[in-house]
Parts: C-alpha cells; structure tokens; sequence
C-alpha cells in the first residue's frame, strides 16, 4: 500500500516541479515573439511612408510637365504611372493601422480603392506612354469605343473609392483630418480630368501630392506607435505576462 501511495504521489509532484520552470520559459518565449513581431511592423509602416513621398514627387513631376514648368520626355512619361503604385504601399499601411478600425466598411472601403488605384495605373499608362505618341485622330477614334468607357469607369471607380477610404479613416479616429480632406479635394478634379479645366487638374495634382506628403510624414512619425492590432486573447496574455 505504501508503494502504491508513493507511485500516485510521484507525477504529482513532477507536475508541480515542472510547473513553475515551465511558466517563466513560456512567458519569455511569449515576449520574444512579441518584441520580435514588432519591429518590421515599424519598418513596413515606415517603408510605406518612403512610398508615399515618393508618389507625391511623381505627381509635382506629373504637375510641372503638364504646366510646361519642365519639358516632357520619355523619362518623365515613363514616372507619370509610378504615382498610382508608390500610392498603393501608402494606402495599404493606413488600412492596416487605422482603416480596419471600422470594420466592414473599412475593408469594403479599402478593396475599392484599392482596385481603383489599380485600374487608374492602367489609365496613367494609356495616357501617357501610348496617347503620347499618337496623332489626335487615332486618340479621338480610341476614346470613342470600349476603351474610352473604360477610361471614365476608371476615374469614377476612383472618385468613389477616395470618398469611402478618405469616410473610414475619419471615422476611425486615428488621422489627421486635414490632410485626409485635402486628399479627397485633390482627388476630385483628377477623377473628372476629360470635365475640368487644365489648371484645375494641375491644382488636383499639387493639392494631392501635398495630402500624400503630409499622410506619409504623418505615418513615418507614429510608426512606432500604432497598434499591431492583435487578438483579445493574444492581448490578454500579453498582459498578464
């Protein structure tokens, strides 16, 4: 019988030995983890950041050339569509830091405006790597079938994605609400561009790149600050730890 209560007694206390080993090893772990996830987010927010300076060159590039403020070559048509692509890092990271603070209008916000983006880096390439090359005959006949539709479906779908994206990261209360508007403000003579004076697309241009600028200043500053955004019960392990 002895030997019996000593065999029951033994994983016992191996199980309370082990415990306390094993907890500060587990809680330690955790904190590498962490630590070590936090780091890139800061760098991807920061390389989003570059991104978006680099868009709003391109378009003072685009506003210059278009002004006769610098001459068009091939160099410069070739910039004009990096804009829409730079832009894209830019509006990826504040999605991930703020936009998805709104839930599902968030995320519907920000596929619209992302596909949005995308299709006008198609219109930036029609316009100006194959329309500057050719005489105004062949871009009237051009502008007159499907892709002329295409065309002004493009610029809509970024009018529209602009509003919804620019909604929830207001809503979401986490950016500066002047550059927010500057951007929508920006946005909307671009999307018209075949409606507007030239001036006033060249206005739209300027305006633009100052909102990117000043989002991407903004992000590269607080970069170290935003929220990774993880679990409740990663958080509260987190914590407790």
């Amino acid at each position: 019988m002895l030997a019996r209560n000593a065999e029951s007694r033994r994983p016992q206390s191996l199980t309370s030995s082990q415990g306390p080993a094993e907890e500060p090893q587990h809680k330690e772990n955790f904190r590498t983890v962490q630590s070590s996830a936090v780091v890139p987010s800061v760098t991807l927010y920061r390389l989003a950041a570059v991104a978006g300076v680099g868009s709003a060159l391109v378009l003072l590039v685009n506003a210059a050339k278009r002004s006769s403020l610098i001459a068009t070559t091939d160099l410069t048509q070739l910039l004009a569509p990096l804009a829409e692509i730079l832009a894209l890092g830019l509006v990826i990271a504040l999605f991930l830091a703020f936009g998805r603070r709104t839930g599902l209008f968030g995320t519907i916000a920000f596929v619209i405006n992302f596909f949005a983006l995308a299709s006008l880096e198609g219109v930036e390439v029609v316009i100006n790597l194959v329309f500057s090359k050719l005489p105004p005959t062949p871009i009237m006949d051009l502008r007159a079938g499907p892709l002329g539709l295409a065309l002004v479906a493009s610029s809509l779908l970024f009018l529209l994605g602009t509003l919804a994206f620019v909604i929830s990261l207001a809503v979401g209360k986490g950016v500066s609400r002047i550059p927010l508007a500057l951007y929508f403000i920006g946005a909307v003579p671009i999307a018209l561009r075949a409606f507007v004076p030239e001036l006033a697309l060249d206005l739209g241009l300027v305006v633009l790149a100052i909102a990117i600028a000043w989002l991407a200043g903004w992000l590269w500053i607080r970069a170290s600050a935003i929220d990774d955004f993880r679990p409740k019960n990663v958080l509260h392990l987190s914590r407790g730890a």
